[in-house]
């Protein structure tokens, strides 16, 4: 076991990209595919398009490296100018640049702060739109609404501060097209974000502009019914909106978290619409991550995972291990042997012996445990059960610098667990006793990491 130790730290040091990336924002497919393109051209000079599964194009920006993306990819999450859920990804295959149309002088430059210059010489009321406001909070004094302004915009860039007839304030977010506010506004009570004093009103009921905000291009409505509970809620998940059980079912938990992830998400005011938005986002991601079905004939544990990013290394000790491919920084154990309660904690302990979860939070229960750590380098993450009197585990290690990934990853694999065993599979009790699995060069598992 010690040498399998030094074999899997051996595999960490490789942690670091050095390929550039892309930022990707947003998938469309349709007639409007070629608008939204220009329409992200306009704003920042270095977007790429890309081929995806099922008819679907990609958009990103970038190249960059992988640090500037990071770093790229908070600042404009906090000033709202990017999805939340946007993420990091190698440049995609048939990837290809798309420069702003001529005369687009507004495009932002990554860093750059151009929107608040712009804003620096410009007057309380110049550029006013026209349309309805949705009144999101009102405040006595200015002090409390000052405070207000802030925290909203920590999800809200564009949320504004007017002061009303009656001398209140009110925090704002508008301008929004007729019929669209009332939508949007059913939406925010749905989140419990606003209360009694929420209403959609004109401009001129609303007094005296303090803080303009910006635009939030709120899109009107959708016709979407509601996608499949379970599905809404592996989607809800990935957007690290839900941590309940995948059941389909509709308890308070999911319905919080479909209504604060329609706020977030701002494809459209309906949940049905914007349930639908997210799922094909997940999707997305799910291509753009390589995700394949892996077969381990040692174990016989069948489960979806990043094969593009791991290569299967070898058998040793009942453990089955794949290690990076093309520098990934990932890694996975896959383990099954017969064993009860006090098994599955001697699985966990070796876990811990060896590092692979670095100073670990534990989670343990009758027939179940977790574990997961991280350090300068990586992310570990271990999971166990006993099913049908046998021991079931992983590890899943996995690159700090695309931590926003890891938890992704985890959950996909944990809900494609399965024991699936096929013909000439090694059976578990014979492969814990260092059976034939050893040297098997042509086994299905080499053939999903090819």
């Amino acid at each position: 076991m010690r040498r399998l130790g030094f074999l899997i730290v051996a595999m960490l040091p490789g942690l670091a990209w050095a390929e550039p990336v892309v930022l990707r924002v947003e998938a469309k497919r349709g007639p409007d595919t070629a608008a939204v393109v220009e329409s992200w051209a306009a704003r920042f000079p270095e977007v790429m398009t890309f081929p995806l599964s099922g008819g679907w194009t990609g958009i990103g920006l970038g190249p960059m490296e992988r640090e500037d993306a990071q770093a790229e990819m908070a600042r404009l999450k906090a000033a709202g100018r990017i999805p939340r859920d946007s993420f990091i990804v190698p440049v995609p295959a048939g990837a290809a640049p798309v420069t702003a149309a001529a005369g687009d002088a507004d495009a932002e430059a990554p860093g750059a702060d151009a929107e608040d210059a712009a804003v620096e010489d410009a007057s309380p009321r110049a550029g006013l739109a026209a349309g309805d406001y949705l009144r999101l909070q009102r405040y006595d004094t200015r002090e409390s609404a000052d405070a207000a302004l802030a925290e909203w915009r920590a999800d809200f860039p564009e949320a504004g501060l007017w002061q009303q007839p009656d001398g209140g304030f009110a925090i704002t977010l508008g301008p929004v097209a007729p019929g669209v506010g009332e939508a949007w506004l059913q939406a925010f009570r749905a989140a419990e974000r606003v209360g009694r004093f929420a209403a959609v009103l004109p401009a001129a009921d609303l007094g005296e502009v303090l803080d303009e905000g910006a635009d939030p291009q709120l899109p009107p409505a959708g016709e979407a019914a509601m996608p499949p509970l379970d599905e809404v809620q592996r989607a809800l998940r990935w957007a690290g909106r839900y941590d309940g059980e995948i059941d389909g079912t509709a308890g308070p938990q999911t319905n919080a978290a479909i209504a604060a992830e329609v706020l977030a998400l701002r494809a459209a005011p309906d949940a049905g619409s914007a349930m639908q938005a997210l799922i094909e986002r997940r999707a997305a991601w799910r291509d753009e991550m390589g995700l394949t079905t892996l077969h381990d004939p040692q174990s016989g544990l069948s489960l979806t995972a990043p094969m593009d990013r791991l290569q299967f290394l070898r058998n040793e000790q009942g453990l089955s291990i794949y290690g990076p491919r093309n520098e990934s920084g990932a890694a996975l154990i896959l383990y099954r042997a017969p064993g009860g309660q006090q098994e599955m904690l001697d699985f966990t302990g070796l876990v811990t012996a060896l590092g692979w979860v670095p100073a670990p939070e534990r989670q343990v229960s009758q027939g179940s445990a977790s574990l997961i750590g991280r350090n300068d380098t990586h992310i570990g993450q271990a999971e166990a059960r006993v099913v049908d009197g046998n021991v079931e585990g992983l590890v899943l290690i996995w690159p700090v610098l695309d931590a926003d990934d890891q938890p992704r990853i985890a959950a996909e694999m944990l809900d494609s667990l399965r024991y699936a065993p096929v013909a000439g599979d090694v059976p578990a009790d014979d492969a814990a006793d260092g059976g034939a699995a050893e040297e098997t060069p042509g086994t299905t598992a080499d053939a999903a990491a090819d």
